[in-house]
């Protein structure tokens, strides 16, 4: 099995990123000039150089699904990868890093919004099994976090995800649970960071 250290992941120059300002919680304007931004500065570094660099930030994109007025929601268990994460309580969020081979798999090579969309879409396939069809995709937000170690080094596109059947479920099973919840549910769940933010700043004003 390969070494998750030696994955090359896409990350941006932190003092690129915020070179109008950093943010705390979820940006929702001049998305595309970040996209732009993104493009135009990204490159593809090893993993395990810039997990505990905050000079870079990781790109991920994060993807909110909804049915009707139910949000996928879902957990890791004991036996996930990522120990960090473990009994974090719930995510909204679908997603992961943008590697490489997402780079290499898409037909304009040197577009990096296309490789985010790229890159987004192998997680979603990855991560779930949804028995549907997409109606819309949307990018509603970026989310920049500074209050833990993992979020530090992470920043999160999120995007929203509505579907035509509730028939989604989590691939693995041995690692994660997942489920569909009301708006006011998920608020009662002691959630994550990067969760929280989306609930009080997205979920709460749609």
């Amino acid at each position: 099995m390969a070494n998750k250290d030696d994955e090359l992941v896409l990350v941006v120059p932190s003092d690129k990123l915020f070179e109008k300002g950093i943010w705390q919680g979820l940006k929702t304007e001049n998305l595309d000039y970040y996209l732009e931004l993104i493009k135009n500065n990204c490159e593809f570094k090893r993993s395990g150089d810039v997990e505990d660099d905050n000079s870079f930030q990781q790109i991920i994109p994060y993807i909110l699904f909804s049915f009707g007025n139910k949000f996928f929601a879902f957990k890791y268990l004991a036996k996930a990868g990522e120990q960090r994460l473990v009994n974090n309580n719930y995510q909204v969020g679908v997603g992961g890093h943008i590697n490489k081979e997402d780079l290499l798999a898409q037909a304009s090579i040197n577009d990096a919004k296309d490789v985010v969309e790229t890159g987004m879409m192998r997680e979603w396939d990855e991560e779930v099994n949804f028995k549907g069809n997409l109606i819309s995709k949307k990018l509603v937000g970026i989310i920049n976090d500074d209050a833990n170690p993992v979020e530090q080094v992470h920043l999160g596109l999120v995007y929203h995800f509505v579907g035509d059947s509730p028939e989604i479920q989590i691939k693995e099973i041995e690692k994660m649970e997942g489920n569909l919840f009301e708006i006011q549910e998920l608020l009662q769940i002691n959630n994550s960071v990067w969760m929280k933010i989306v609930c009080d700043n997205y979920l709460l004003k749609i």
